[in-house]
């Protein structure tokens, strides 16, 4: 009998997920890395059950490049995947302790690297432990390896070349997701020695705009009303952000308003600011 299980949107909700939770293809990742911006207090010692940890900063990012999170390799993406027992056809939830914040990135790898059967949980950790479900102790338990295969689709993704390319381009529209005040140069960047500004020719969406009082995503229709005024008929959307993590709660909002064309910038302003003076 098969066990093909296909996860039926970009987000779940956690009743959803609750539900489904003990399917053998489902396997739900914890993509929790600390936030730059504001207190941090870590990780919590308590887990959806079942989940395994995905490290994102130190594990399915090129570590040795000069800018933080910067896009992994197919080979780094396939052994990183295996070892934490991904197979080609797991179905894939991922989630974050902070609400939404990391995890549309990692939904976002899995989609440059030719996956589509993985989700964000809507509202992350915060919205499981609301509704009172069950959590457990995190635990190291041996994982047997994976047979995920990374592909790489590179439309998915943007780099410092094109960013100079496009921003001077009326057919591509890059949309910031950092603070209004942030984006305007009127704050400090939180990265030590990193300037202020934008890049030319961008425009302003901070990611929380997308997010409801209660930590989940806004309706499809709340979401089209914010990106209408941006953008423009048939142009195509780069996102950017501080390091290309919350540009991809921008392209996960797009996805779900049914915009196409969309990527990411993955150096961002990091990088950005670092390389020019514009």
């Amino acid at each position: 009998m098969s066990t093909e299980f296909i996860i039926p949107s970009p987000i779940v909700s956690v009743v959803w997920l609750h539900k489904h939770l003990n399917h053998p293809n489902l396997l739900v990742l914890n993509t929790t890395i600390p936030k730059v911006t504001g207190n941090d207090s870590g990780l919590n010692e308590n887990q959806i059950p079942t989940a395994r940890f995905f490290d994102l900063k130190n594990k399915f990012s090129d570590v040795s490049a000069p800018f933080p999170t910067t896009f992994p390799s197919e080979k780094q993406f396939t052994k990183e995947a295996q070892a934490i027992g991904i197979n080609k056809d797991s179905a894939i939830v991922v989630y974050d302790e902070k609400g939404i914040y990391s995890s549309p990135r990692v939904w976002w790898l899995f989609k440059a690297f030719g996956f589509n059967n993985v989700a964000v949980l809507d509202g992350g950790f915060p919205a499981w432990e609301k509704v009172g479900f069950q959590v457990e102790k995190k635990v190291e338990s041996p994982i047997k390896k994976g047979n995920f295969e990374a592909k790489l689709l590179p439309q998915y993704m943007k780099f410092f070349k094109d960013i100079k390319r496009e921003s001077q381009d009326s057919n591509h529209l890059i949309i910031d997701a950092r603070s209004k005040s942030r984006f305007n140069g009127l704050e400090a960047e939180p990265r030590a020695g990193l300037r202020s500004g934008n890049i030319p020719n961008s425009v302003n969406l901070p990611f929380e705009n997308l997010i409801n009082d209660q930590g989940l995503f806004k309706s499809e229709s709340q979401i089209k009303q914010l990106f209408q005024p941006l953008v423009q008929l048939n142009q195509s959307i780069t996102f950017s952000c501080g390091s290309g993590i919350t540009a991809c709660v921008l392209a996960l909002g797009a996805e779900l308003a049914g915009y196409k064309n969309l990527s990411i910038y993955d150096g961002s302003w990091t990088e950005w600011g670092s390389l020019t003076n514009d």
